[in-house]
């Protein structure tokens, strides 16, 4: 599958749009094979596999950070809001609002709450006081960041500090987010709070999210769309509605069985016939 299948697209216009990308590490590794996803202006997309998938690889293919780390997109491309992007540097892309959350709640840890959101109005050239009414309202989102505003980040909760991340993120004006494993490590209550705020932020400033996911349940509810990356290839994409009542969904990534495997025998041999592989 190489083609998004997305019907809402018509209407709403599209933010990001990935075409047939491939990524090799070191010149030999090669880490994503013809992957293509489309995110509408203004939705919410779940890029959902197992660890090792190739989810942090695209998210940094579309930020353009995998140069970082010997990477190199070598065929396709990737466009924001028309507009071919996967040459630019990674700050020209924050400027043109597309921003990437790492994984790993990356905060820094010597810097108060504050003066981590700061940084991320560093490429800003608007003026003070429009980044100090950002800030207001990045505390809006977030009432728990303003309480902690003065506490060192590194002595925060995981928490607080995924909420500074995303929370340091708005301050950069973003068109979009990319947002990578949002929910590691965190509590469930955490985790609901902060996918109920990434609803909140997509509803009410109309960013648009794309969400790189390991916890399928939960991503499904707060998506509007959803792909699924295995060992570098999309190998389901659909409305979230629809991918929670697939079969093979549940039952590779749900953890909802049939009903009729009786051993674990049975199955690993079930495994072995993913219908998508066939």
């Amino acid at each position: 599958m190489t083609e998004p299948t997305n019907p809402t697209l018509a209407p709403t216009g599209v933010a990001l749009a990935v075409n047939n990308i491939e990524v090799i590490y070191n010149h030999v590794v090669l880490v994503l094979k013809g992957v293509s996803l489309v995110v509408p202006a203004g939705g919410i997309v779940a890029l959902l596999g197992a660890n090792g998938a190739g989810k942090t690889t695209t998210l940094k293919a579309v930020s353009n950070l995998i140069r970082a780390e010997r990477g190199e997109v070598t065929k396709g491309s990737v466009e924001f809001f028309g507009e071919r992007v996967d040459l630019l540097r990674p700050d020209d892309l924050v400027r043109r609002g597309c921003i990437q959350v790492m994984e790993g709640r990356h905060c820094f840890g010597h810097l108060t709450i504050e003066e981590n959101l700061l940084t991320g109005a560093f490429t800003r050239r608007d003026g003070r006081r429009a980044v100090a009414a950002a800030l207001e309202e990045v505390y809006a989102y977030f009432p728990r960041l303003k309480q902690r505003r003065g506490s060192l980040a590194g002595y925060t909760s995981g928490g607080e500090q995924q909420m500074c991340a995303i929370g340091r993120a708005m301050m950069s004006k973003p068109r979009m987010i990319l947002l990578d494993e949002p929910s590691m490590g965190l509590a469930p209550q955490v985790v609901e709070e902060i996918f109920e705020i990434v609803r909140d932020l997509n509803a009410k400033a109309g960013v648009s999210f794309l969400l790189a996911e390991q916890n399928t349940n939960i991503a499904l509810r707060y998506a509007h769309y959803g792909y699924i990356l295995e060992n570098g290839r999309i190998v389901l994409d659909g409305e979230a509605s629809g991918l929670r009542e697939n079969q093979d969904v549940k039952e590779f990534y749900l953890g909802v069985s049939g009903g009729d495997r009786k051993s674990f025998r049975d199955v690993k041999h079930y495994k072995r016939r993913k219908r998508w592989l066939a």
